[in-house]
């Protein structure tokens, strides 16, 4: 994530005096070791000053270059202002959503503008349109203290933001809507703002009669969005935070972090500051900490109504004990951030596909491993083409520096991939040998803050029809894999699934799946 302490201050002088106008440049992507594209606009800077920045998301099928025409005015039309801010437009690899990997590209983008260019931390905006609208929202509620304000325009359904509403307390939030949409249906936006108004954030909402999924041209153009965004001005350190995850992923808001959670179960925490004492509630949350500044002698901290005293000094972490809340750092035992699942989130990031050579024979060659890992690398197809290369390996290619930096998608079982046996050999669940028309998908840990997901038997596609959901606009096998939690037995296709589910914190398997998966007879249990 992008360091905020540094943004404005470590940047290329020489961008000082740059003249107006718009250009691509790009930064490197440690997921696939690229150099990924964003279109920029950047206005006549002046020396000593620092300018407002405005991340803006495309929609599907559609570029970054089109989508800063589209907040610009596209040639051959009446112009707009031109605002006196920098404007970042990433590609994010394509239409894939603004999950995983493309998520990531947002921050690796928003960090390399911010070491470009004069960028004021306090006045960065976040805006897109259709998939860019929904990516905007999920962005802005998973890490609401990043942003000084955000707009969405035409935002596509994404049902699961729905627990999250409560995060923009402190962040004002825009929708803007055309009554006649088509692809992003205008209930979506009416409900969203009444969600977040209900959750006590600040939301407005712009409908615009006969109008279809080209609201932006009215949003950008004659609707004042941008001018709406450049009003504001990121609150630092909010007199309330209100912050709910269920994921080690996004644990912290402004002065507030979640220590200790069940991953896959929503968390929150509702911390207010007052003269000489905090109050904070909380659900489901099993360690905390707080940030709050310069703590006085005699600070009381309310916790779910019991008050516990503290010492002087920042931060303040407690954790929950039988005895009820104590200072004292919770420190998760078993999941925690980078290695807590579900599955997707073996490929989220920089990860490597790797089939087995162990035991090969005529009727399972070699070949046909490596075949099945690359098609599982294969994220593009020739109609949504993807700026992205996935990595495919033997188990015996793996080097030291691909263990310390990337997570792992490993086909095969111990007898049949080096990389299993040597790597995961405690894995929670094993396919048993002769178990042919069963395949087993698993998220384990591996390594420091690493995981790996282990495809055991057949392969986890097969009868991927009989799945539907996962992430929108995501690629099949990204959108394939988001379905699932940390475990799946299917015999003979995904039309049959024997059981799934999560693990628990500590990667354990609840007791009543344990049942189910040992009277299949087809794996063996740890």
């Amino acid at each position: 994530m992008p360091s905020r302490a540094l943004a404005a201050v470590v940047f290329l002088p020489c961008l000082m005096l740059a003249q107006p106008g718009t250009e691509v440049l790009r930064f490197h992507s440690a997921v696939d070791d690229s150099e990924q594209p964003y279109a920029i606009y950047t206005p006549a800077f002046e020396a000593g000053k620092l300018y407002p920045l405005i991340v803006s998301l495309h929609e599907e099928h559609s570029l970054h270059r089109l989508n800063l025409q589209q907040i610009l005015g596209i040639a051959g039309r009446p112009g707009v202002r031109r605002p006196d801010a920098v404007i970042a437009c990433p590609l994010a690899r394509g239409t894939i959503g603004y999950r995983g990997i493309a998520e990531q590209d947002v921050y690796d983008m928003l960090a390399d503008v911010e070491r470009r260019f004069p960028i004021d931390p306090d006045r960065v905006y976040l805006t897109g349109i259709s998939m860019g609208g929904a990516g905007a929202l999920r962005l802005a509620l998973t890490r609401p203290d990043i942003w000084a304000a955000v707009a969405v325009v035409s935002p596509a359904a994404d049902p699961p933001l729905e627990g999250l509403a409560g995060n923009a307390l402190n962040l004002p939030v825009r929708i803007d809507q055309g009554d006649q949409d088509v692809l992003a249906p205008v209930e979506v936006s009416r409900a969203w703002q009444r969600r977040l108004i209900d959750a006590g954030a600040a939301a407005e909402y712009f409908e615009y009669p006969g109008v279809r999924h080209n609201a932006w041209e009215v949003a950008y153009h004659r609707g004042g969005l941008i001018e709406w965004l450049e009003q504001y001005r990121r609150n630092r350190a909010p007199r309330r935070v209100r912050f709910a995850t269920d994921s080690y992923r996004y644990a912290a808001a402004y002065w507030v972090r979640i220590d200790g959670l069940t991953p896959g179960t929503m968390a929150s925490i509702d911390a207010e500051r007052q003269s000489g004492s905090i109050a904070v509630k909380t659900v489901k949350v099993d360690g905390f900490t707080l940030t709050p500044g310069e703590a006085r002698p005699g600070l009381s901290v309310s916790i779910d109504g019991a008050s516990l005293r503290v010492r002087a000094g920042s931060p303040l972490s407690f954790r929950k004990t039988a005895k009820g809340w104590q200072p004292g750092l919770y420190r998760p035992a078993g999941k925690r951030a980078g290695a807590e699942g579900p599955m997707v989130e073996a490929v989220s990031g920089r990860h490597i596909y790797v089939y087995g050579t162990l035991g090969a024979t005529a009727a399972d060659p070699v070949a046909d491993r490596k075949r099945r890992a690359e098609q599982a690398a294969q994220w593009a197809d020739p109609d949504a083409p993807l700026t992205l290369k996935l990595p495919v390996k033997a188990d015996t290619a793996l080097t030291d520096d691909d263990l310390a930096s990337a997570d792992l998608v490993l086909f095969g079982t111990a007898r049949t991939n080096a990389a299993i046996a040597r790597l995961v050999p405690d894995a929670p669940i094993a396919l048993n040998p002769g178990a042919a028309d069963y395949g087993l998908l698993l998220i384990a840990p591996e390594g420091a803050g690493h995981v790996a997901l282990i495809s055991s038997g057949l392969p986890w596609w097969t009868g991927a029809d009989a799945r539907p959901g996962g992430w929108p606009f995501a690629p099949p096998p990204l959108r394939l894999l988001s379905t699932f939690g940390d475990y799946v037995l299917f015999k003979g296709s995904l039309a049959n699934v024997v059981a799934e589910g999560r693990f628990d914190r500590d990667w354990k398997l609840p007791e009543q799946a344990r049942e189910r998966l040992a009277a299949s007879g087809t794996v063996t249990l740890r």
